[in-house]
């Protein structure tokens, strides 16, 4: 059995020594700070250091449940991904659909460009774009209420008006990036079978009901699968950048990453973000875990693992 093994060593180590480099990577970034949970349980001082710190047991995480924030936040977290998942997922894939059937080959990739184009543009250039529009005193939106005779806004002051904010500039950054994975995935699609389809008589929408949605249901399973591993992560750049250290809407907009740098950075506690980041990860878990095994019961092809 030894032997084997050497053996087989030798005959891909050049695949091996090719794979060396991200398997370092992923050793030094992803396994190695594990060791850093560790944190969750102590109470954390810089003359002791991370192992050397004494010990706090649930302390940490006693205060994040008790201080009344933990259930606050992971409602806001849960419920902005849920939402973000599904409305990404039905807009990116009709869009991939919509780009597919045009017959111009040119205005495809126009139409694509400009659609993929928000996706490079930062979170803090986002954030000015929105000041633009929803400042109290200089915004477009409050101009053109004026205009019309009608009463102001104040948008950073109204913490329900943020829900479908957030809601639209995550849909609108991420669109055209998740489109051209389905894209591709439609492009992959047997040209036989849409003749066929064509032959048998089947309209522009039986043929996207019939052919190119069921050919993308394993692209679709697998990229659900992977964003309900995130469920639990707020897009810390999207809710610091466009909400900042605005206290007033954090009842609708607080998630547990801007909760988990307010207690580093602000209250420079490592014991409580460490605590928030941990409860953060092993829900994070569950949930792909159970995710999977609905999808395993559904069809065992579709499952990751």
């Amino acid at each position: 059995m030894k032997g084997s093994f050497i053996k087989t060593l030798k005959k891909h180590k050049i695949l091996l020594l090719m794979l060396m480099p991200a398997t370092a990577y992923v050793l030094i970034f992803s396994y190695l700070p594990i060791a850093g949970i560790v944190l969750a349980f102590k109470n954390y001082n810089y003359a002791d250091g991370i192992f050397g710190s004494p010990w706090a047991g649930w302390d940490n995480f006693s205060f994040f449940f008790s201080s009344g924030q933990a259930f606050k936040v992971t409602r806001n977290t849960l419920v902005y991904n849920l939402l973000f998942i599904a409305i990404n997922l039905i807009m990116q894939v009709a869009v991939a659909v919509f780009l597919s059937e045009l017959k111009g080959k040119h205005y495809r990739k126009i139409s694509q460009s400009v659609m993929f184009l928000p996706y490079f543009i930062s979170w803090v250039i986002v954030s000015v774009i929105a000041f633009n529009f929803l400042s109290y005193d200089y915004g477009v939106i409050n101009r053109l209420l004026s205009s019309l005779g009608l009463g102001k806004m104040d948008f950073y002051q109204t913490p329900w008006v943020w829900f479908p904010i957030l809601i639209f500039f995550n849909t609108w950054k991420s669109l055209g990036y998740g489109s051209v994975m389905y894209l591709a995935a439609i492009m992959g699609i047997d040209t036989a079978t849409y003749e066929a389809a064509d032959i048998d008589g089947a309209n522009v929408f039986q043929r996207i009901f019939h052919v190119t949605l069921p050919a993308l249901m394993p692209t679709i399973v697998i990229l659900l699968l992977l964003s309900v591993g995130g469920i639990f992560k707020g897009n810390f750049d999207m809710f610091y950048q466009l909400i900042g250290s605005n206290g007033n809407l954090y009842d609708y907009t607080d998630v547990i990453d801007t909760f988990t740098f307010r207690a580093l950075i602000a209250n420079n506690d490592f014991g409580m973000a460490a605590a928030s980041g941990l409860y953060q990860s092993v829900f994070g878990l569950i949930a792909v875990l159970v995710t999977n095994f609905c999808v395993k019961k559904y069809d065992p092809d579709y499952a990751l693992f």
